[in-house]
């Protein structure tokens, strides 16, 4: 029988907010069994951007990495994020370990190639190193994912953390029975956008169809649903939606992903 893992994706956001930092970390290290954390960065990445003068452009969404808006990713999510979530976890017992893809070429990536926009050193991810991360789980470690891959040819890349987390899970599926987290703002996918209460407990593929047509899923939540169907039709068990309370042992209140 297989072990279990956890891997959750949380927000930059969340790291920058004292308070619900504190709590989501809390919550995240009386999560029993293996687990993973990835973060993202993106908000304290661009307000750096401003402070230093280098301009931050996006395209639909999503940022455009040069050579400056690289090395400011790499201060942020690497450094900055990486050392502040660990320092914090370590102090309430989890042996946590801050890791970018490059650390133990856990993730590799090449360049998003130039189609329709040029993303300049932006990865898309190739492979992920499952011996390295099952033996560091194995060794008592808690992985600490930022937003960062490289190319085993020296140059780190920019990778979108929801893409990161959804990719280790797959992975990392052969050894384990993995459910991925993604913590967001909303209480889960909700049927009426209106009502923050109104949480859609769970949905399978028909579902999910379903609620396309009627259009109940819709724009920022469609990337993030794409990544959770991805990540179900290669082998993660299941995938959960919701804010950071959802990590509590007993809550019922998020959204329950299955195939």
């Amino acid at each position: 029988m297989k072990q279990k893992l956890s891997v959750v994706k949380i927000g930059g956001n969340l790291i920058e907010d004292s308070e619900r930092c504190k709590r989501v970390l809390d919550l995240f290290s009386k999560m029993s069994g293996n687990k993973i954390l990835v973060h993202g960065g993106g908000n304290k990445a661009t307000e750096l951007a401003n402070q230093m003068g280098v301009e931050s452009k996006m395209v639909n969404g999503r940022r455009i990495t040069n050579t400056e808006t690289l090395d400011i990713a790499l201060m942020v999510y690497g450094g900055l994020y990486s050392k502040k979530v660990v320092a914090k976890l370590q102090a309430l017992g989890t042996d946590a370990i801050g890791m970018s893809g490059a650390d133990a070429d856990a993730i590799r990536a090449h360049k998003r190639p130039k189609k329709n926009v040029d993303f300049g050193y932006v990865g898309d991810v190739d492979t992920v190193n499952t011996y390295g991360i099952f033996k560091l789980l194995q060794a008592g470690f808690t992985p600490i994912f930022c937003a960062l891959t490289h190319d085993g040819k020296g140059q780190m890349l920019n990778t979108n953390a929801d893409t990161i987390a959804a990719e280790l899970a797959i992975a990392m599926s052969d050894q384990f029975e993995t459910t991925l987290y993604y913590c967001f703002e909303k209480k889960g996918v909700l049927q009426d956008v209106e009502d923050e209460n109104s949480v859609i407990q769970h949905i399978d593929s028909d579902g999910y169809d379903e609620l396309l047509a009627y259009g109940i899923i819709a724009d920022g939540m469609l990337p993030k649903m794409h990544n959770c169907f991805y990540a179900l039709r290669n082998k993660v068990s299941k995938v959960c939606v919701g804010n950071t309370e959802m990590l509590e042992a007993g809550n019922p209140e998020y959204t329950t992903l299955t195939l």
